[in-house]
């Protein structure tokens, strides 16, 4: 199952405070268009997974995984960064051993 480090959680904390329901809301992982019309992963706040998501709850931070995705996320961990504009980056990784 994919693993959120100390910084994706933290990121995810203070994005999902910003919402309307912070209690319950999270971001989704999930499919989407990228750059030259490839499939890429996008990463968006939502209030509620869709119900065929994997659901991942850890240090105060919830993770919605698109159940086409789940798979090949299972041995990955989501972390995050401030970049040098002060956005959060997210960025997949292998999992530490």
């Amino acid at each position: 199952m994919l693993t959120l480090t100390e910084n994706a959680a933290a990121a995810i904390r203070t994005l999902t405070l910003q919402t309307d329901d912070p209690d319950d809301s999270g971001v989704r992982i999930a499919p989407t268009m990228g750059e030259g019309g490839t499939q890429a992963l996008g990463l968006m706040v939502t209030a509620d997974p869709q119900p065929d998501d994997q659901v991942l709850e850890a240090e105060g931070a919830r993770v919605f995984v698109d159940s086409d995705v789940a798979p090949s996320l299972d041995d990955k961990a989501l972390d995050a960064q401030i970049n040098v504009q002060g956005q959060v980056e997210f960025r997949i990784a292998e999992q530490a051993s």
